[in-house]
Formats: C-alpha cells, structure tokens, sequence
C-alpha cells in the first residue's frame, strides 16, 4: 500500500519514542503531495471531519494529509486548516507543538529534522517548535503532560514558560472545554510523574482547588513537609511510584481538598474531611469528571482520617465506617482504592514517612474478612425464626457483625497482652 503513496513519512511521538528506545502506543503517518480523493481510491477510510485523516485498510494506522493551521478565533478549535498538495512535510512540522515531537522519519529510516528536536530531545528541553504555540491553549496542558511523563531530569525552555505564561494571560485556556481538560488530566494521571504536571500548570487557573492549597499551614508533628499543597503533590507521587491506578491518583489528588476551605474559614483544618466532599463535587462537575472518579475520591476525603484512626474506634464505630459508608464487602475493588489512597497521604509526607508501614490497611483488612465470615442469609433466616420483621431483621445483623468484630479485637488485644 505505502509503495502506491509517494512520500510517507513516520511522525510525531512515534519518531521521539523510537529515539529514545521506547516503545511507541501508536505510529502516526503523514503523506505529501496527495488528495483525499487519491487516499480514498487507494481503500483508505476517513475519519474525523476537522482535517484529512484516514484509516489504513490493513493496518488501521493513522495516515494524514501534510496540513497548515491558521488561527482564526479563540481556544483550541479556531483554526482553518489547509491540506492542499502544495503543503510540504516542513510545513507540516512546523505547525507542531515540541521540537521532540516535530520530526519525521521516512521509509529507509532517513531522520527528517528541521527544528533541532533530536538535539532538545539529547539534552531534555521542552521547547515549542514556533511562535504559533501561543495560538493552542491546549499545548499548555500538554506541555505539563510531557513533562509528567518525562520526569523532573527534563526542563521547559524559559521562552516556552513565557508563551505558556502569555497564553495564560490572554485569557486562551478559559476557552478550553472541561472534556478536554479532563482528558488531558486523566492521561497526566496515569503518567509515572503526574504530580510535575499539576506543579506547572500552578497558577494559570485551571485548578483552582489546587492552587488554594498553597500556603495553607499543616501541624507540624504531623506533617514535616510543609503546607497542604506540598502534601497534596508528595501524596500524588507516592500513588504514581506504588503503580495504583489512576482513580485511585486521583483520590491522593483530592483527599484534602477541603483544607482550604476550612482554613479560610476556620483558621483551621478542623472538619475539612466533610468539607472536600463539597469541593470535590463541585471541581468533578466543572469537568465533567466520570463518576467513578468521584465517587473515591468523596468517600476517600470523608473517610480517610477515619481510616489512619481505625485502631482507636469503637466496634460500632467501625462497623458504620466499614458497612455504612464504605460498603466494604459489596465494593471490594473500590474498597481496596480507598486503601491505597489512605495509604499514599500516610506516606506522603517527607523522606522520615514515605517507607513507614501503613499498619491500618492490613487492621482494616482482617476485620472487613472477620465480617465476611458471617453468614448473612442464616442471619435473616434466622431472625425471621424468631418472628422479626422488616427494621428488625436488619438490626438483629447488624448486631451480629458488631459482635463479631468485638470478639475479633477482644481476641487480638488478649493475644497481644499475653
């Protein structure tokens, strides 16, 4: 099929990852010199409607035509796009964002790179490819994104901060819709290195919850680290180096989300637990964040002290924690996030915290599989033996798990003291 196509070229991430020995997700391909018309003739699909972009028949590779982009209005869709046989492959890369990802590569392996971005790629510099950066307030996120996949051992060029910090100014990334935003939060997330994102979009207004955090003071024996925005981000690396997933990054994010608000407040974090539940609520519908997210992270900021202080309650206690709120036996995958998250603010807390044995997530384990002991079924078969009804039935089990994790702990502390 490529043999039928004049100039094909490898392009974009796929070039930067084959030079850095990565592996690549996908290989983009951009032609030159062709038609729609042609690629169509060729048993090529089309796909999308913005530009010229076409599915391989076999492959389902992407191919695309060579493009130029002009600004015509504001955000990330003010363009008008010309695909015309005309454009050539530079032109093409110049309307790139990064100089890493601005190369191409052609069948014999012939490295096309008119923007230097091997050599930036050599010595770890995010640099943009041209002043029309600066007309895509998107790249300012994905610039962020770079870097949290890259790691702190690569730099952003100053005058790219300065177009970051211009796009900014210009009001640009208000124009950005919450689905795009969140996207690129989600795959920032999942990068090995999420919390160097949110630490360079700092102050650009994209996340305000976040930025609140700054400054606010934490007890000190409790935290040696620093503020709660320093926690927040030390809490988010912990997630990232212990592989979770990334619902569960997410909820090492927003566990103390409150913090602000109360200390605006209150002059203190008192109750800032129930209050993130709010914030959360609110920054996850700003966003259109999916609900799964939500949910976690809610039940993570409600609950997560609870969970550091689960050795100290009562079994009442215990069972509302375990059975009402955190529906333990009925979410086992949701309930095991929750304790990754509680794990990571734990951890995240300076060099003397981050390798420090979470000792409440295997308590918290053994009493939720002391619960799963119980047989529920002949617990209301029995109460209904017995004549109970409706509530009845449901407090004569609740009193039987609150038993049973009364004796697990009565049993614990009488191994412990002999």
């Amino acid at each position: 099929m490529e043999n039928t196509l004049k100039h094909v070229y490898l392009v974009g991430g796929a070039v930067r990852d084959k030079l850095l020995n990565r592996a690549a997700a996908d290989q983009d391909f951009v032609v030159v010199g062709e038609t729609p018309e042609t690629m169509l003739a060729l048993g090529f699909e089309t796909v999308g409607s913005d530009f010229p972009v076409f599915l391989h028949p076999t492959t389902k590779q992407e191919y695309a035509l060579a493009r130029t982009e002009r600004k015509q209005g504001r955000g990330y869709k003010g363009f008008t796009v010309n695909a015309s046989t005309s454009v050539t492959l530079e032109d093409d890369l110049a309307r790139r964002d990064l100089t890493i990802n601005a190369m191409a590569m052609s069948a014999d392996g012939e490295l096309i790179d008119p923007f230097n971005g091997q050599q930036d790629l050599n010595n770890k510099v995010l640099r943009h490819t041209s002043a029309a950066f600066a007309e895509d307030p998107l790249r300012v996120l994905r610039v962020a994104r770079f870097l949290a996949r890259f790691g702190e051992s690569f730099s952003i060029h100053p005058d790219t901060k300065a177009l970051m910090m211009q796009i900014h100014q210009q009001g640009e990334l208000a124009y950005l819709t919450p689905e795009r935003v969140w996207k690129e939060t989600e795959k920032a997330l999942a990068e090995p290195h999420p919390e160097l994102y949110f630490k360079t979009l700092y102050g650009l207004g994209v996340f305000p919850e976040i930025d609140a955090m700054s400054g606010v003071p934490q007890p000190k024996e409790h935290h040696p680290e620093g503020d709660v925005y320093t926690h927040t981000l030390l809490v988010l690396q912990r997630a990232a180096q212990l592989n979770f997933d990334v619902e569960t990054r997410f909820a090492a994010l927003t566990h103390d989300f409150g913090k602000a608000t109360s200390f605006e407040l209150n002059g203190n974090l008192h109750s800032h637990e129930q209050r993130g539940v709010a914030v959360i609520k609110e920054f996850c519908q700003r966003l259109k964040v999916p609900k799964r997210f939500y949910e976690l992270a809610a039940l993570t900021s409600d609950n997560h002290t609870r969970c550091h202080k689960i050795a100290k309650l009562t079994p009442k206690t215990l069972h509302k924690l375990l059975v009402d709120k955190l529906n333990a036996q009925n979410k086992p995958a949701r309930f095991l996030q929750f304790l990754d998250a509680c794990q990571c603010d734990a951890q995240g807390r300076g060099p003397s915290f981050i390798h420090r044995p979470y000792a409440q997530r295997t308590l918290t384990l053994d009493l939720v599989k002391q619960l799963n002991k119980l047989n529920k079924k002949a617990l209301v078969q029995q109460a209904i033996q017995q004549g109970k009804s409706g509530i009845a039935i449901g407090k004569a089990v609740r009193e039987a798990e609150i038993k049973q994790l009364r004796d697990y702990l009565t049993e614990q502390s009488s191994k412990e003291t002999k």
